[in-house]
Order: structure tokens, then C-alpha cells, then sequence
């Protein structure tokens, strides 16, 4: 009876640190994206033996921890109203997928230098998709272009979000303006050629 009762204990006990080497893996590593094992496991009150019995490497941890923020911002960006016309629901999108980004830019630095970038492009394939589909009823609506692949497109959006991110961290704009500049640019790239580009 005692053995059958402290499984299920240690699984608790495992699913809890996980939990909290993740959140302060998400936390560390926002700050800064050079932030050691050591760091991490301090800041989740767990021992480096422990952290490493869950995550073998830092790579291993660095990839759970942006996947769990991915995970998190995607359940933000459902509450997202993407109705009515495309362009303002774009603008709304960006507006909030920017606040996000915005927050784990270290996080996504610290990836960049670890996880291979296949792998963070099939994290990011939910929230892209997302985007994919309101860029596709925009184009069947006749305010986006469709004389360039969607994919493109998509793919035009998140290099202009990684950029501003490169941009803040080295001071040339202002956190506070970049949502605006996304959006400014984002709408003039997805406007067909010819058509007024609507202001933000």
C-alpha cells in the first residue's frame, strides 16, 4: 500500500518542478538570454541535479522553454477578435502578437543560439497559422494581394516582428512605436499594388 501510494507522490512532486524550471527558465531567460543551468535552477528552488534529471542539456531546457511560451501566447492570441475587415483585424493581431514577442525577445535570442531553426519554425507554426488564415480572407475579400504566395507573406510578417525586436535591443526605436511601425509596414506590403495603404 505504501508503494502504490508514493508514485503517484512523486509524479506531483515532478510535474511541480517541471513547472517551476519553466517558469523560471521563461523568466531567466527573458532577462537574459545567456542565463546558465545553474541560474534557471536557482531561480525555480531545485537543484542542478534535479533540473538536468528532467531537461539532459541546456538546449534540451531552452527548447521546453520557448515552446511553453509559444503555448502561452498562443491561448493569448485566441482572444484575439479577428472579425470585421481584415485589415483592422491584422492590425489587432500584430498589436498583441507584438506585446508578446516584444516580452520574449531575449527568450527567442537565447533560442536562436541553441534550438535549430527548423525546430523554432515548427513551434511557431500554430500562431502562424493563425495569421495565414486572416491573411487568406483578406485576399478572398480583395484587400490583400494575392500576386505573392500567402506563405510569403506570413513570412514577410514575422521577419518585420524579429527585426523590430533586432532594432529595440540595439536602441534605434522606441518599444512604444514598433507595434505602429509593424502594422504600418505590414499593411503596406499586404496592400494589392495600386490600392491607398489604409493608415494604422
Amino acid at each position: 500500500m505504501a508503494t502504490t501510494q508514493t508514485k503517484p507522490a512523486k509524479r506531483a512532486d515532478a510535474q511541480r518542478n517541471i513547472a517551476a524550471i519553466l517558469d523560471a527558465g521563461v523568466h531567466c531567460l527573458s532577462q537574459n538570454p545567456d542565463a546558465s543551468v545553474g541560474e534557471i535552477a536557482q531561480a525555480a528552488g531545485v537543484g542542478r541535479v534535479t533540473l538536468y534529471g528532467h531537461f539532459p542539456s541546456r538546449a534540451a531546457l531552452v527548447d521546453a522553454v520557448l515552446a511553453r511560451a509559444i503555448e502561452e501566447g498562443n491561448a493569448v492570441l485566441e482572444a484575439v477578435d479577428l472579425s470585421g475587415d481584415p485589415r483592422k483585424a491584422l492590425t489587432r493581431l500584430i498589436e498583441s502578437s507584438w506585446q508578446l514577442v516584444n516580452r520574449s525577445r531575449s527568450l527567442l535570442a537565447a533560442a536562436q543560439s541553441t534550438v535549430p531553426p527548423a525546430r523554432i519554425r515548427s513551434l511557431h507554426a500554430g500562431p502562424m497559422e493563425r495569421v495565414e488564415h486572416l491573411i487568406e480572407r483578406g485576399q478572398a475579400e480583395g484587400v490583400f494581394r494575392t500576386d505573392l504566395p500567402t506563405t510569403w507573406l506570413v513570412s514577410t510578417l514575422q521577419f518585420v516582428m524579429h527585426g523590430a525586436a533586432e532594432e529595440i535591443n540595439a536602441g534605434r526605436i522606441d518599444p512604444d512605436d514598433a507595434g505602429g511601425f509593424i502594422s504600418g509596414t505590414a499593411l503596406a506590403a499586404f496592400t494589392p499594388p495600386g490600392r491607398r495603404v489604409p493608415k494604422t
